[in-house]
């Protein structure tokens, strides 16, 4: 995950950064809250209120975000926020039951299989996200229903989760997961709230996780909607094509006839012409090669900066710049795997269009689906929407993939 600019000028020298101020109060008594955690999810901005429950957050970004706060004895507290502004909030926090005991009781524990599923597909298999280490496993609540093919995990409080290879500390606030299993794929569904902070490190360690910061964010998903919103998706290093993909009429045959003999109790063996059908993929491919121009790609409105993100079938995106992470391989021919030379993802848009905000977010983040290489990168190659390339990097003079 990351974001873009202009090679210049970046969306935070474009619109001036403001600050969101206010003061905590719980939500009966109207007491202020000292000493509670006040956080924008997805950033690394965060604070503590005072004595008198009040708080500043200051270098924010114009663009949508979620206001947390976090108070022991207290629900958690989420409010969406457009910042367009300076802007004033007061959260009222309703306190919670109180509890009669401390002691936790898990007659049901994980299976060990199921967990492991989870973490894997939670913290990503590349070489970035195998250094990631979940703090508190023994919160995770993780379900797998063999009906339905369908692992879900929830954590009562918040998932703890140290990045060494970036040098961050993530919370995962409200945590609901869900992955389907589906001819050999995985659809997951993560929502959340995720806070970062830096972790304390040398000037080494600082130096190293600056290198692997710029790393992940080139080319990532958060870039490519940075550039989308600046008009320079060719200039920072995309191709992007159309993609479509149609039902195949041999393998749908197969299928069916595959069924009637399956319906017959048939014990004879399958003729060799319908197992070299059943080889068949269920879909056909169609990669246009044109390149897509910027009005298909992108709609603004005059005068008001925003932007939205449309177009007709599939999106292909390559990343001409960087090769794949070693660990990553995708399904090929005749069930094999193959490593790509670049960064290859197919984006599937699922309403008509999708705003996009100088931050390289989406106004509703599940307005666009990513396969392939932006599905492969997960936490380890998380970052903050307020990372920022460092201003002496170009993108342009990244180096192309051998």
């Amino acid at each position: 995950m990351l974001q873009l600019l202009l090679l210049l000028l970046r969306p935070a020298t474009i619109r001036a950064q403001v600050s969101i101020s206010g003061q905590v109060l719980d939500s009966v008594t109207q007491a202020p809250l000292p000493f509670a955690s006040v956080y924008l999810a997805n950033t690394t901005l965060g604070t503590t209120t005072d004595a008198d429950g009040r708080f500043r957050l200051a270098s924010v970004a114009p663009g949508h975000y979620d206001l947390g706060v976090s108070y022991v004895g207290y629900h958690l507290f989420s409010q969406s926020v457009n910042v367009t502004g300076p802007l004033v909030i007061n959260p009222l926090v309703a306190q919670a039951a109180q509890q009669l005991s401390e002691i936790v009781v898990r007659p049901d524990p994980n299976r060990e299989d199921d967990y492991q599923r989870f973490k894997e597909l939670l913290l990503g298999n590349s070489t970035l996200s195998r250094q990631c280490r979940i703090l508190n496993p023994d919160g995770v609540r993780v379900r797998y229903d063999p009906h339905q093919n369908v692992l879900t995990a929830s954590v009562p409080h918040a998932l703890e989760v140290d990045n060494p290879a970036l040098g961050y500390h993530l919370t995962f606030y409200q945590l609901d997961f869900r992955a389907e299993f589906v001819d050999q794929g995985v659809g997951l569904t993560l929502l959340t709230q995720v806070v970062f902070k830096n972790l304390p490190g040398s000037i080494r360690q600082q130096k190293r996780w600056a290198a692997n910061r710029q790393k992940a964010y080139l080319g990532s998903y958060q870039h490519f909607l940075r550039s989308i919103y600046a008009n320079r998706v060719a200039a920072e290093g995309f191709r992007v094509q159309k993609l479509r993909r149609v039902p195949n009429p041999r393998r749908l045959a197969a299928d069916e006839a595959l069924r009637q003999l399956q319906r017959q109790y048939s014990t004879a063996p399958l003729p060799d012409s319908l197992l070299q059908a059943l080889r068949q993929p269920r879909e056909l491919v169609f990669l246009f090669k044109p390149i897509l121009p910027p009005d298909s790609l992108r709609r603004t409105e005059p005068g008001t900066g925003r932007v939205w993100l449309r177009f007709r079938d599939l999106l292909a995106v390559t990343y001409e710049r960087e090769a794949p992470d070693l660990n990553y391989r995708r399904p090929g021919p005749n069930f094999t795997s193959v490593r790509p030379r670049y960064e290859e993802s197919v984006v599937h848009l699922q309403q008509p269009e999708a705003e996009v905000e100088a931050i390289g977010a989406l106004v509703v983040p599940l307005a666009v689906l990513n396969e392939d290489y932006w599905g492969f990168e997960k936490i380890g190659e998380l970052l903050p929407l307020d990372y920022q390339l460092p201003a002496n990097v170009a993108p342009t003079a990244a180096k192309p993939a051998p």
